[in-house]
């Protein structure tokens, strides 16, 4: 008889499953959460955050595997193949789980079902930049530049996929601009084209500039969501500024293998929502420029799927959608 991977791998699992339901004794070892990036970037620092809080509440220690490429993808087929014994878990997002369905074709899984939700954790607005000595100092001046310039209306990205490429791409929509996307291999190199004018502009992460802004290598012109941003309440938003139907925050959270049992996703879940409900962890997440977005498994996975609707006329529209 011939089994499927996913089938051995969850009879593989049975009796850790067992286990945990009977006995109520899991978590017995260290849980593992993949990253789809390296150490050091926004996942990593979200689990970082809550570590001491999660150690001490289920008694044991997070082991961060970090899993770089494909906007996530890599990291996210990882743990989509991983046995759902509920000791193997991934840090989604939005290019995972809200811009990658729509953008790759021919992905080996489902991220919506076979790595459903556990909880959310957090979102942050994208800010647009510019050059820190630029002309330019609000968002009007920078789109008379544009539309008298068309050839010079071109944006940086973290990479295809990301959701600063997709920002930029719905900017132009929105705006009835035509730019011209240009791709760097991560986000330090993204910003550093800005600030050598290598391009005219980029949306991307509020933290990932917020040290240049503060030093003057850059300058930040408006924030993406609907509505200011409370860690920068002097920042107008795009929508706020003229740009109609606006309304883009990066977000991330907790997913885990199809088939992990109700109680330990409800448990880690539970955990994660109460240390982001911790005022000192809340303010920590503040200060690195996000704001603590909880929603519980059902209402992510809901989230994620408008997520996908939204998205998916964007990415069409990039023209960006990888085989």
């Amino acid at each position: 008889m011939h089994l499927g991977k996913r089938t051995l791998l969850g009879l593989l699992a049975m009796p850790a499953l067992a286990r945990a339901q009977g006995t109520g004794t899991w978590p017995e070892r260290p849980l593992r959460f993949i990253i789809g990036a390296a150490a050091g970037g926004v996942s990593d620092i979200f689990l970082r955050l809550m570590e001491n809080r999660l150690r001490e509440r289920l008694g044991q220690p997070l082991v961060i595997d970090p899993r770089p490429g494909a906007g996530g993808m890599l990291g996210a087929e990882v743990a989509a193949r991983s046995a759902p014994d509920g000791y193997t878990f991934f840090v989604n997002h939005i290019a995972s789980h809200g811009i990658g369905p729509t953008l790759y074709k021919r992905l080996s899984f489902d991220p919506l079902k076979d790595l459903p939700g556990v909880c959310r954790l957090a979102q942050m607005p994208n800010v647009l930049i510019v050059k820190g000595d630029s002309p330019h100092r609000d968002l009007a001046s920078l789109l008379a530049f544009m539309r008298a310039n068309p050839g010079a209306a071109t944006f940086a990205s973290a990479g295809t996929g990301t959701s600063s490429h997709l920002s930029g791409v719905l900017f132009g929509l929105r705006t009835g601009i035509e730019t011209t996307h240009v791709p760097y291999r991560g986000t330090a190199p993204s910003m550093a084209a800005v600030m050598n004018g290598e391009v005219l502009f980029a949306i991307d992460n509020a933290p990932a500039s917020r040290q240049q802004v503060l030093g003057g290598l850059l300058r930040a012109l408006a924030v993406s969501t609907a509505a200011r941003a409370s860690t920068m309440p002097d920042l107008p938003s795009l929508q706020e500024s003229g740009i109609a139907d606006f309304d883009v925050a990066s977000w991330y959270g907790i997913a885990a293998p199809a088939g992990v049992p109700r109680p330990i996703l409800d448990r880690l879940g539970g955990e994660i929502l109460a240390a982001l409900a911790d005022p000192g962890i809340a303010a920590r997440i503040r200060e690195f420029g996000a704001e603590p977005a909880p929603l519980p498994a059902a209402a992510y996975d809901e989230y994620m799927r408008q997520q996908v609707a939204a998205w998916a006329p964007v990415v069409k529209a990039s023209g960006a959608s990888v085989d």
